[in-house]
């Protein structure tokens, strides 16, 4: 891991003209072995390298872009929250962040790590909770734990304690820390998933709707954690949410997202500035449907569950 003074000298996260594509034609395979290919000077490699609208579907499909010249950055220790309705780009960001995707055009950078050319780098800075985290289910809460911390170095003993530690925090049954993942309802594995991340106090924690089938008071004590992992270790959160009273809560500043693109982005309070009173004070909701003239309600899925998630 990066020493903590050389990484806080810089931006924590730069995200630089982002786009990320769905549903593009691939090159066949024999095209790729041609000499002008080879060469860069093929017509395909002009088509792959040009705008939008110069690429060709996949047959059957229709190219969708969910993360669209998506631009900003993210200073050390700052909340950063990126609102907006499922469809919106939120997840299929995270997933560029946390080096799952690669960009189709644009630079991601963790404290100056490209997330492509330096991605084994960049992996031992983050951690992510994602709204469908990923399990070995036939094996216990425990083992999944205690699997993943040693990824991260920790020893097995350390990892335990911080574990039932958190998860008791967390509400969860003691006896369901042995219990197979695959008898855990969604909330309980949601618990799980966000010890994990919690577990390695990672210098960049991205929380992809993290609260996601919690009860009240385990959203809570994820904020508490939140800002702990901040005030304490130093760490920088980007969190994506359709939760505007959350954001509203924890964020230093949030980006609200429509169709793939940054409509607004300030803090919470300057944000709500824009907006008339109309009567009541504005909420970010009220901001979210002046910028983009929609309700904030959950749209279709976005864009990233046309991938499969990695384990």
């Amino acid at each position: 891991m990066m020493e903590a003074s050389s990484t806080h000298q810089q931006p924590a996260l730069i995200v630089n003209d982002v786009v990320k594509r769905f549903n593009v034609a691939s090159i066949p395979w024999w095209k790729r072995l041609r000499p002008d290919h080879q060469n860069g000077h093929s017509s395909d490699d002009q088509a792959a390298n040009g705008s939008g609208s110069s690429l060709k579907a996949k047959r059957g499909k229709e190219i969708i872009t969910a993360v669209d010249h998506v631009s900003f950055t993210v200073q050390p220790r700052e909340i950063f929250g990126v609102l907006g309705p499922n469809g919106s780009g939120k997840s299929t960001l995270i997933r560029l962040l946390s080096t799952l995707l690669i960009p189709d055009e644009g630079t991601v950078t963790v404290f100056g790590l490209d997330v492509v050319k330096h991605e084994m780098q960049v992996k031992r800075l983050i951690n992510r909770v994602s709204v469908e985290a990923s399990f070995f289910k036939k094996l216990s809460a425990q083992e999944n734990l205690l699997y993943g911390a040693r990824l991260y170095g920790l020893s097995g003993k350390v990892a335990d304690q911080k574990a039932r530690d958190i998860l008791k925090r967390l509400g969860l049954r003691e006896n369901s820390y042995t219990e197979p993942m695959e008898e855990m309802s969604r909330g309980m594995q949601q618990k799980v998933a966000i010890t994990r991340a919690f577990l390695t106090e990672p210098t960049v924690l991205l929380l992809d709707e993290p609260n996601t089938g919690l009860d009240p008071r385990s959203k809570m004590e994820v904020q508490t954690f939140v800002r702990e992992l901040r005030d304490v270790h130093n760490a920088t959160i980007l969190i994506t949410t359709h939760d505007m009273y959350e954001a509203d809560t924890i964020c230093d500043r949030v980006a609200i997202m429509h169709d793939g693109k940054i409509v607004a982005m300030d803090t919470p309070a300057a944000l709500k500035q824009q907006v008339k009173r109309n009567g009541h004070e504005p909420t970010l909701e009220d901001v979210f449907m002046t910028l983009t003239g929609e309700a904030l309600i959950e749209k279709e899925a976005d864009a990233a569950d046309l991938e499969p998630e990695k384990v």
